[in-house]
């Protein structure tokens, strides 16, 4: 499925007076897609049809990525894109709802479930009942983060992004993906569309601030984790260099009765790389909370 596909199938609803992408397709138990960085939604176009037999599944593009508004002039925390999610679901008119998150949308969903936690009344929120996990820099003192994101985050962070290009997006893919699993030409192209589209790559410097988040708030975010009362099971492609097998090792020290599917010779990417076993162990997951 290609991206201008996956944009015609899709609708569009206000967040901050700006226009944010989502897809809400399928009946049953609702189920939100929280997408990775620099990507979009359409990282699960592999895995939506087949959810969709199943689900009534919800993809949205976080506020600064893929079809959504990119303005130049906002802080894009982590707060607010689960603000976002919050939002959105209270539009659909979605009461309750599994989470199924991958990288930045990891970080998105330890907010959800430190929120969670917090609140004695839940009437006008989504309750979230189970949540997967895929590669994401669940711990910062595990995150390894690649050189371009270093310098993105950097003072020269403003300066740099707008230079980059497709080539060097293709190289960084190349280097997560797993050696067996390397993502095709139009792979590349389509994840370039996506952060092209709207002057994406001009907010890059504010996007990657998330990696800083990570450390200001770990106590919340690994805490939204240790003390989560729903389902939690995390499938990572331990290839990742990013997210992969080392960080799987903290997950299992830090997690109690720590639910862990892992995909050899995967990377970072499990949902492209591995689309029939991340279905296969999610369903699996999903599935036995109703067993």
């Amino acid at each position: 499925m290609t991206t201008d596909q996956w944009k015609d199938r899709g609708s569009y609803f206000k967040f901050y007076d700006h226009d944010i992408f989502y897809i809400d397709e399928g009946e049953g138990p609702a189920i939100i897609l929280l997408h990775g960085f620099p990507t979009a939604s359409w990282d699960w176009h592999k895995i939506f049809d087949s959810l969709k037999a199943h689900y009534r599944v919800i993809a949205l593009d976080f506020i600064g990525y893929g079809f959504s508004a990119k303005p130049k002039d906002f802080d894009y925390s982590i707060s607010q894109q689960a603000d976002l999610v919050e939002e959105l679901l209270a539009e659909l008119n979605v009461n309750q709802a599994e989470i199924l998150a991958h990288d930045y949308g990891d970080t998105v969903a330890q907010e959800l479930l430190a929120r969670q936690l917090e609140r004695h009344d839940h009437s006008g929120y989504c309750v979230f009942t189970s949540c997967a996990l895929l590669n994401g820099g669940l711990f910062p003192e595990t995150h390894r983060p690649r050189f371009i994101q270093k310098v993105m985050i950097s003072s020269i962070g403003g300066i740099v992004t707008p230079l980059l290009s497709r080539n060097s997006l293709k190289k960084n893919f190349n280097e997560i993906f797993g050696a067996q699993t390397q993502p095709t030409e139009l792979e590349i192209d389509e994840f370039w569309k996506l952060i092209q589209y709207n002057d994406g790559s001009k907010v890059f410097h504010k996007l990657i601030r998330y990696m800083a988040e990570r450390k200001e708030k770990r106590e919340r975010w690994v805490g939204g984790l240790q003390k989560s009362i729903i389902p939690i099971r995390l499938i990572n492609g331990v290839s990742d260099p990013i997210s992969g097998g080392h960080m799987v090792e903290r997950y299992n020290d830090l997690i109690s009765d720590a639910d862990v599917v892992t995909l050899p010779e995967i990377g970072h990417y499990p949902q492209t790389e591995a689309p029939d076993l991340v279905l296969k162990h999610y369903i699996e997951f999903s599935e036995k909370q109703t067993a």
